[in-house]
């Protein structure tokens, strides 16, 4: 995947090493937060995946904990991933809007969450949500109350979609009242340590155990059509091991509420 932001966000090659991450603590360092502080009893959880993937790659460990507590969840995937294999005669448009749903269903089945998982599919147009903001902000607003829990990409993730879909549902919590969580996914690959554009005073660390995160790993495995070279492109995985990595660490990282912007830019 080569996907370049307007500035020097740039999501290709091989991006920040997991081991520099490791390396200078500052994951470890974050503030712990659990599920029933993420989303409470009484609160209802919405996951809004730019992509078939997202909601595996970022909240699987969460969703974990929440069906074990009793929740029901509800996946509003916003693009079928159809753009992912640009160019191939393989994984072409067509084959790819059935076989990465289906991805995502097994992923669920693999969680062992898909009987308390509600899936809404948008079908809006791959590395083109910007220009569907509005829409996906709109049926959002038909969706949520305060009583919902937002979970979605962040809104400065490097991805053109993750952005879009980010800050539509603030626009959308922001409406509801809905509380909203962010979370970071291609940040890993374009960012630094102390790279000051993430919003480190806003992160979390929610702490996935052996169990759950060999489910989470054997969930992702089911995103096949991420994890192979194009037969026809010759082309690497768009997910290759130094991508999840980054993503399978032994806890899921949130960006929760809004107190300010990261410095050096702002995301309004």
């Amino acid at each position: 995947m080569a996907v370049m932001s307007a500035d020097n966000r740039r999501i290709e090659g091989e991006g920040t090493p997991e081991a520099d991450w490791q390396a200078r603590g500052k994951l470890e360092a974050m503030p712990l937060i659990s599920h029933e502080m993420l989303v409470a009893p009484s609160q209802h959880a919405v996951i809004v995946a730019p992509h078939p993937d997202d909601e595996t790659l970022g909240f699987a460990g969460l969703m974990l904990q929440l069906a074990a507590a009793g929740h029901a969840l509800q996946i509003v995937a916003v693009t079928d991933g159809t753009a992912s294999h640009a160019g191939s005669s393989h994984w072409t448009p067509e084959h790819l809007a059935r076989q990465r749903p289906r991805e995502s269903l097994e992923a669920l089945s693999r969680l062992g969450c898909q009987q308390q998982t509600t899936v809404i599919r948008l079908g809006l147009p791959d590395t083109r949500v910007a220009e569907h903001e509005s829409t996906l902000c709109d049926h959002l607003l038909t969706e949520l109350t305060p009583a919902h829990v937002v979970l979605t990409t962040w809104r400065g993730d490097g991805h053109p979609d993750h952005e879009a879909t980010g800050r539509a549902c603030v626009r959308a919590c922001g409406i509801t009242g809905a509380r909203l969580i962010e979370i970071p996914i291609w940040t890993w690959h374009w960012a630094a340590p102390q790279d000051s554009r993430v919003p480190w005073g806003r992160a979390r660390r929610l702490p996935l155990d052996e169990t759950l995160l060999a489910k989470k790993r054997a969930a992702i495995q089911a995103h096949e059509s991420q994890l192979s070279v194009d037969p026809a492109t010759g082309k690497a995985p768009i997910l290759p091991d130094h991508v999840l990595a980054r993503l399978t660490r032994p806890y899921e990282v949130f960006f929760i509420d809004e107190p300010s912007a990261p410095a050096g830019r702002a995301y309004p």
